[in-house]
């Protein structure tokens, strides 16, 4: 009598490869070197890369970046999905993949989000100094 294997159990299967992790880091530090250097596109002035999510096949790419106070970050996004062809065509030369990642933007708001939170908090804090007084 033999006995089945379940090679669902946590830890039994594949691990997660770490590759898409590092062609995310490489995407991220290639569109940072192109945003600073080569980039004329007046609505992309400061805009920074904040992270890149690249998919487990490594054919798609989400690109999240962020715009400098005052900033308009629509007008940021249009600029950097009019600039995508270029994006991609230098990627493709400096990276070596088989395939290059499909890319899609995203404005990160994470900052906006950190900041409202770290408010609420004051406010919370300050609330509770009050009526302790």
């Amino acid at each position: 009598m033999t006995q089945d294997f379940d090679f669902k159990l946590p830890g039994l299967g594949r691990p997660e490869s770490t590759r898409p992790k590092r062609v995310g880091e490489a995407i991220k530090n290639e569109l940072t070197m192109l945003l600073l250097q080569q980039v004329a596109d007046p609505r992309l002035s400061g805009v920074a890369i904040s992270r890149v999510v690249v998919a487990p096949d490594l054919k798609q790419a989400k690109i999240y970046f962020t715009v400098p106070a005052g900033a308009e970050s629509k007008a940021a996004l249009k600029g950097m999905q009019r600039a995508k062809g270029f994006f991609r065509s230098q990627l493709a030369k400096a990276l070596n993949l088989r395939y290059t990642p499909e890319l899609s933007f995203y404005f990160d708001n994470l900052n906006e989000e950190v900041e409202r939170i770290e408010d609420l908090f004051r406010q919370i804090h300050e609330d509770r100094k009050d009526e302790q007084s």
